[in-house]
């Protein structure tokens, strides 16, 4: 059973730290912004950037596989408005053309918003519009959904919309999705409750082999709240229980588990508890 687990690291000083900041703390994935998530435009990154961050990825064992990158939270795909879409996708293309460049194999994003201006089905049309015109540019790199807590005018925090976004998608193979439990659980489905429930909906809807990786966090909110507050593991309305079966579920097996959650100095004590979920499962499978 291997699953690849770490946390949304600081690139600052340049992409190439993130991976040796990864390391420091015992994690076998890792996520980064490739640029100022706040900013539409960034300076291009340099040969050298690209090259040490290569080398050092490489040397700290990282595979493409193993990294998730996070664009910009600017970024909305389902804009309305014609003139602020094609900012969004050009921000897009060039966040996917920076993973290319760095030798990431995928870009997590959230799917966008129709700010209550267009209708949900025209909403997630748009993003798809915008997803088929980004890979036509870029080539490789598999755009990753995340599902959202549906708060304000955000999509795709229900499983079906997911799945009907990447229905239009004209390169299948080059698009997934990124499940978020915080979100997943303040949206209403219960993985505290009903774990092998909520991973039979998610597998009957988007499909198993479409779930390319989770980002792991706790939630502040209660169940159906819409809260997208992130926790400490444990510490939040879920506990540790749906962590544990999250690690000993096979179905995830070869995927990338990456914290957000609040607190940094936890994340070393985090990934080994995770860690140590995995390989319980192992032990039980060999005795």
């Amino acid at each position: 059973m291997t699953k690849y687990i770490g946390a949304h690291v600081s690139a600052a000083g340049g992409v190439a730290e993130a991976p040796v900041r990864a390391h420091a703390i015992g994690a076998t994935a890792f996520a980064l912004f490739t640029k100022n998530q706040r900013q539409w435009h960034a300076k291009p990154l340099t040969d050298e950037q690209i090259a040490l961050f290569r080398q050092r990825c490489q040397e700290l064992g990282y595979g493409p596989r193993q990294i998730l990158p996070h664009d910009s939270y600017l970024i909305n795909l389902g804009h309305p408005e014609e003139d602020k879409w094609r900012k969004s996708l050009d921000a897009f293309i060039d966040e996917l053309s920076r993973c290319h460049q760095l030798g990431i194999r995928m870009l997590n994003f959230h799917p966008g918003s129709h700010l209550r201006q267009i209708s949900e089905s025209a909403c997630l049309a748009r993003i798809a519009r915008a997803i088929n015109m980004a890979l036509e540019q870029v080539p490789e790199v598999i755009a990753v959904l995340e599902n959202t807590a549906g708060q304000g005018s955000n999509v795709g925090w229900r499983f079906e919309q997911l799945a009907e976004i990447m229905q239009q998608v004209e390169q299948p193979e080059r698009v997934g999705v990124c499940i978020d439990t915080c979100h997943a659980y303040a949206v209403g489905y219960d993985l505290r409750g009903d774990y092998e429930g909520v991973m039979r909906q998610l597998c009957d809807t988007v499909g198993q082999e479409k779930v390319l990786a989770f980002h792991v966090n706790d939630s502040k909110g209660a169940l159906g709240s819409r809260l997208d507050r992130h926790h400490s593991l444990g510490e939040g309305q879920l506990g540790w229980e749906p962590f544990r079966q999250l690690m000993q579920d096979a179905r995830w097996d070869g995927r990338p588990f990456i914290l957000e959650t609040i607190d940094p100095q936890r994340w070393p004590a985090e990934i080994a508890q995770l860690k140590q979920f995995m390989h319980n499962a192992d032990k039980e499978e060999q005795a």
